[in-house]
């Protein structure tokens, strides 16, 4: 029988791929390699083809003061791989025709405001999750960000209309965490459940995510459940766990590698469980991954990509001629990569503990290459070097300026305590004070209580605020403005080093002096 030039072709393509799969060994060796490059204490990874689990184990530790090992049923905040279900929620009712997704979010939310006031009329409940709104790169993040402030969802919402947007609606994208939290008091308004109990109810039990949980306050039992960790001024160190519940639909679920795969293989069946239950119609979840943002692709480029964007909730992109589904997430001390390739029945999962995101991108991309046959890209090196040269840039910038600290402090010109202290206020963060405290300059938030340090001159009119939280690594610039007696009257904030978390968003505050 004559076989035609086509499929041998693909004939040829399948096995060629077929014998570039990683061995379940190499896989091993890969993560091992990662955990020590990257000084990442536990990485889990699970993948799954065409339908079947292929690999699912944990690697190295869930935590570096207890010293028990990470496995694959190791509970981890998956952060904004949390997007994924949110979007998907609202999908779900508006198949229950509760909502559409042209609808202006004012319909269902009518206290709902922005600054500009062309987007607060025309945002539609498809626009909160396109990172398209208009707000900046973060903008609004420090209402959660870190743990320990006291805003409510309610009043999150209420209060983005004081944050100045930095675009027009669905001109750019930036990246906002803030919108799904709207998007998650409008699924608790139609639903009449709380966001936590719908993602679990509706999604997660028909699913068959049996240990996952819609928020960390919802595990009852940690005892399998990752330690934070961050690299703290050139040491990794163990830290607490952090993440505000008002922020949940952003980023709130906990999971694992077997449910994530499961989760994988769910929406690679078109949204169909395994016990046969279509929970969204197959056209409905292809539309979340729609592209609905672009974003700019190189011309030269790993995976000859000739497409990239935000869909609903979802990165998409194609990679060597197939579209890829995927997102990260970041919480401080771990970060995570999910990433689906449904035309090759692809799904790949990467949890770590420690917030390194060269960790994921190694282990994901090591394994993506051999199921497209790509031959050793030898990423891990790449991404060492990447690694290194950025850690390097930002700890000589911070060097520089504790540097310029210590000496401001014989500068005679510098300005003076009694010219600063006193409360500032920001119309969405509230207010923060400068006091003296045993001979120190300080300043804290009233809203966030872990966001509070030591205040340093550095110039003329600019001191650093040194938080107490040292794995913050979000130290920044306090510039004053003075009036015609030298004293401050506003300030503004400016990180030190780039390395700083875009949600640590001081560059949106803009304080005013209230008080003496």
């Amino acid at each position: 029988m004559k076989i035609s030039p086509y499929l041998l072709f693909l004939f040829m393509l399948c096995t060629a791929i077929s014998q570039a799969q990683l061995s379940e060994k190499q896989i091993d060796d890969l993560v091992k390699n990662t955990l020590t490059t990257f000084e990442v204490p536990g990485i889990s990874v699970g993948i799954v083809k065409d339908g079947k689990v292929v690999y699912a184990k944990g690697h190295g530790l869930r935590s570096l003061q207890s010293k028990l090992p990470m496995n694959e049923k190791t509970l981890v905040g998956v952060a904004s791989n949390s997007k994924g279900f949110t979007a998907f929620a609202l999908a779900m009712l508006v198949e229950d025709g509760l909502v559409k997704w042209d609808d202006k979010v004012r319909d269902h939310l009518p206290e709902f405001r922005l600054q500009d006031a062309y987007a607060t009329e025309n945002m539609r409940i498809k626009d909160l999750l396109t990172h398209n709104s208009g707000l900046g790169l973060g903008a609004g993040d420090l209402m959660f960000f870190p743990e320990g402030n006291d805003f409510s969802a309610q009043e999150i919402v209420t209060n983005l209309k004081h944050i100045t947007p930095t675009s027009s609606l669905r001109s750019e994208f930036a990246y906002n965490n803030n919108m799904y939290i709207v998007a998650g008091e409008v699924i608790e308004r139609l639903s009449g459940l709380s966001w936590e109990e719908f993602i679990e109810q509706r999604i997660m039990q028909p699913v068959g995510m049996k240990n996952s949980k819609a928020a960390y306050n919802r595990v009852s039992d940690k005892s399998n459940s990752i330690a934070a960790h961050t690299r703290t001024e050139g040491k990794v160190i163990q830290i607490p766990h952090d993440w505000s519940e008002t922020a949940n639909p952003a980023g709130g679920i906990m999971s694992n590698i077997p449910d994530m795969l499961t989760w994988a293989q769910f929406l690679m069946n078109n949204a169909q469980t395994k016990n046969g239950i279509q929970l969204l119609p197959a056209k409905q979840l292809h539309q979340l991954w729609q592209l609905q943002t672009p974003l700019p692709v190189s011309p030269k480029n790993d995976y000859n990509t000739h497409f990239f964007g935000y869909a609903l909730g979802w990165f998409v992109k194609d990679v060597a001629g197939y579209k890829e589904v995927t997102h990260t997430g970041g919480l401080l001390g771990t970060v995570t990569q999910f990433t689906l390739i449904p035309e090759l029945d692809l799904g790949i999962v990467v949890l770590t503990n420690q917030m390194n995101g060269n960790a994921f991108k190694t282990i994901t991309n090591t394994i993506k290459d051999s199921y497209l046959g790509y031959k050793n890209r030898d990423w891990l090196s790449r991404y060492d070097k990447q690694n290194q040269d950025w850690l390097a840039k930002n700890d000589s910038i911070k060097q520089a300026v504790y540097h310029q600290v210590d000496l401001a402090k014989e500068n005679p010109q510098i300005i003076t305590p009694k010219q600063i202290i006193g409360e500032y206020k920001d119309n969405w963060m509230g207010t923060f004070k400068i006091y003296q405290d045993k001979g120190k300059l300080r300043i804290a938030s009233f809203r966030s209580s872990q966001l509070v340090g030591d205040l340093l001159p550095y110039n003329a009119t600019t001191y650093v605020a040194k938080w107490d939280n040292r794995s913050f690594d979000a130290d920044v610039f306090v510039i004053f403005s003075l009036d015609e007696n030298a004293i401050a009257q506003q300030a503004r904030m400016q990180y030190i080093a780039p390395i700083t978390d875009f949600s640590f968003d001081f560059g949106d505050l803009k304080l005013k002096r209230i008080k003496d």
